[in-house]
């Protein structure tokens, strides 16, 4: 990768305009952070918190399991989302990076997909099983698919999440196509997701956000790009 003088950013190579040219890469990252926060803020809504959480007698109202079970809904597509911006982001950064760290983005993004896609899967065991309407579900099963879902979600997909920011934070910065205050805020989200989320509720909402802010970056720096490259031509 070529380099200007010190504090300028690295002239562009061939790594920094593959990661430019795919505008599909931003979109599919806005979708899925918009697509996870929502499912993320109506699972918190939906679920009895304090003792009725316990004891799930929250949960007899009928409006909670809509709720819950919209969230739910949202994950295969997020899923489908977040693997397109991992496919798209990966096509165009590997051939440029090393191995070691593409290989790193890739893993932890697929186990993050599937994690999650678990996490979503155990909480719908917990809908599925037979109770009559206006009751709670068996205390045994509630307390098994909500710790159970809640471990997937919160305890491992949320640290692949952070491997997964940390890597593509890494590559930015190598690369020269992530502005510094980009890079920091990956960086931020990281140790968030390590060690903030398993025990401070809705932070892990910062993941869904990051990802946001990273698909709206690649998306408007594609379209600067190609505007300049229209005018330049």
């Amino acid at each position: 990768m070529r380099t200007t003088g010190p504090g300028q950013r690295p002239a562009a190579g061939p790594g920094q305009k593959a990661l430019e040219t795919p505008r599909a890469a931003g979109l599919a990252g806005i979708v899925f952070g918009l697509l996870l926060a929502a499912a993320i803020v109506l699972m918190r809504l939906g679920i009895p918190q304090g003792a009725d959480a316990v004891t799930a007698q929250g949960f007899e109202d009928s409006t909670r399991r809509g709720v819950v079970q919209a969230a739910l809904r949202l994950v295969p597509f997020a899923g489908i989302f977040f693997l397109w911006f991992v496919g798209a982001v990966r096509a165009h950064v590997g051939e440029a990076e090393d191995k070691f760290l593409a290989t790193v983005l890739l893993g932890s993004g697929l186990v993050f997909t599937a994690t999650m896609f678990g996490a979503a899967a155990a909480a719908w065991g917990v809908l599925a099983v037979a109770y009559p309407p206006g009751s709670s579900p068996a205390l045994a099963a509630w307390n098994f698919g909500r710790h159970f879902a809640y471990t997937l979600m919160i305890g491992y997909a949320m640290r692949m999440a952070a491997v997964f920011t940390c890597s593509m934070s890494v590559i930015g910065h190598r690369l020269g196509v992530l502005p510094r205050w980009l890079t920091l805020l990956g960086f931020l989200t990281a140790v968030i997701l390590l060690f903030v989320a398993p025990s401070v509720p809705w932070s892990e909402l910062v993941f869904p956000a990051w990802t946001l802010v990273l698909g709206t970056h690649i998306f408007v720096e594609n379209g600067r790009n190609r505007s300049r490259a229209a005018a330049a031509g």
